[in-house]
């Protein structure tokens, strides 16, 4: 991997902008309907498996269209999509919550590029993102403003149907607008925010940026209200440091396509061995990965993954 961090499309997706939340029960607005409660997914023990897909370039509908041969059972437990924007608003001086285009239809379109997932019972999050504004989780002024932004997106979450919201520390530029730089106080009161607005939703750590090193301040330590952390180095084995219990880690993280079958592999038997609970994948496309996938399925599950057009 020439690039650490994960090598993104730079087109309209550093635009990016999504929301997640849990849709079974919910009603939605802009044209989408409530999710009808899934089907009950075929047993499948061992971790869960995260899918991050580029919006920009391909489909949501990718994470169901794998299932274990052994069984039936979904390949993919959670379907992240990449990416929402914090975007900075140099006229009122406030960060804001940004959909481009290729998200935007997304989340307008739920009934047919969310729902099918959910009924299958995938988890569909949106990852929320920096975009080179000087706006960013970490550098929140006071709570007050910490707690408007975390309603843009517990709102968003609510009007979509959505499974929760993935934090990823990229690409703010802090500083840049004139914008002030990451404080210790910042991602507390955002996230403490975030889960009371939304306390059965998935809460996310993409482990990166000065959030993800901003956890504690003034005796509240954000560490338990997320629901997952994983490592952002593809191809690699990190544990996040982060007070979450293993059953709640990735330390493996792969770029499907890019990382070896082989590395992909041995990542997802170390996953097993040392007992953790989640295994990350990246830029899952609309090609047959089959063979991709299998590779971890194979030791994380026991069973070969199956691609359905």
């Amino acid at each position: 991997m020439s690039n650490p961090v994960r090598s993104r499309v730079r087109t309209a997706a550093l635009a990016l902008s999504a929301v997640a939340a849990l849709a079974l029960g919910t009603t939605t607005t802009t044209g989408a309907t409530a999710a009808p409660a899934p089907s009950p997914a075929a047993a499948k023990q061992g971790p869960t498996s995260v899918a991050y897909i580029e919006v920009n370039n391909n489909s949501m509908l990718n994470a169901g269209k794998y299932t274990l041969a052994d069984g039936g059972g979904n390949a993919f437990d959670v379907a992240v999509i990449f990416a929402a924007n914090i975007n900075y608003d140099t006229g009122f001086k406030k960060a804001y919550l940004h959909f481009n285009e290729n998200v935007q239809r997304v989340l307008d379109n739920a009934a047919t590029e969310i729902r099918p997932l959910q009924q299958k019972g995938i988890k569909v999050v949106l990852s929320v993102l920096g975009n080179h504004q000087g706006a960013g989780f970490a550098n929140f002024t006071s709570q007050q403003t910490a707690s408007a932004f975390a309603k843009e997106m517990s709102d968003a979450v609510a009007e979509y149907g959505l499974d929760g919201i993935d934090f990823d520390d990229e690409y703010a530029e802090y500083g840049n607008n004139g914008t002030a730089q990451p404080n210790d106080s910042s991602f507390v009161h955002l996230v403490t925010a975030l889960r009371a607005n939304m306390p059965d939703k998935i809460i996310s750590l993409y482990n990166i940026g000065p959030s993800a090193s901003r956890l504690s301040y003034g005796g509240v330590d954000v560490s338990s209200k997320f629901d997952y952390a994983w490592n952002p180095y593809y191809g690699t084995w990190q544990v996040p440091g982060i007070g979450l219990p293993k059953s709640r880690l990735s330390p493996a993280a792969v770029e499907i396509g890019r990382t070896s079958q082989s590395t992909v592999t041995s990542l997802a038997r170390r996953t097993v061995s040392e007992g953790y609970g989640v295994y990350l994948t990246y830029n899952l496309d609309g090609s047959d990965r089959s063979a991709d996938v299998s590779a971890f399925t194979r030791e994380l599950y026991g069973s070969e993954a199956v691609y359905t057009p």
